[in-house]
């Protein structure tokens, strides 16, 4: 047997339906798509969340509390997990490069400091914002904090 002998076991395909192509085909006239309406026509989509007449989830449901538009998003960092980072990453300074190259943070993020955890090594902060708490533990291990905007 060569490659270009190769074919499908006898039964395996079957022709495909030719669709609006007379009354010989077996299939003309509608084409199998019923009498009148949209769905008969050419273009024809469903809407997203069409539901056959019956009221759409959307709308039988209340709408309940609000999205704030100026929410600021920072990703989070403790003190504990900058502990842990530190000794993994050997880091002596912690700014949005040194993370973004080691792909912690994304390009657009904002860096916060919270103060759970316990840190000791001496750090060089660049964040976007830091806690009272955590600020007073990274000034107390000998580090130092700069906020950037």
């Amino acid at each position: 047997m060569k490659l270009h002998e190769l074919r499908p076991a006898k039964g395996a395909t079957h022709k495909e339906k030719r669709l609006g192509r007379g009354e010989a085909s077996g299939k003309g006239g509608t084409s199998t798509k019923g009498n009148k309406g949209s769905q008969s026509r050419a273009g024809y989509q469903r809407k997203n969340a069409h539901e056959g007449g019956q009221m759409p989830i959307q709308r039988r449901l209340p709408k309940r509390g609000f999205k704030n538009p100026f929410r600021v998003e920072y990703k989070v960092f403790n003190l504990g997990q900058i502990e842990h980072l530190v000794e993994k990453y050997e880091l002596n300074d912690f700014s949005h490069e040194t993370l973004r190259e080691w792909g912690l943070v994304g390009q657009t993020d904002k860096i916060k400091i919270l103060g759970n955890g316990e840190l000791k090594s001496k750090v060089a902060f660049k964040v976007n914002a830091i806690s009272e708490k955590a600020k007073q533990a990274v000034e107390a291990a000998g580090g130092s904090v700069e906020l950037v905007k």
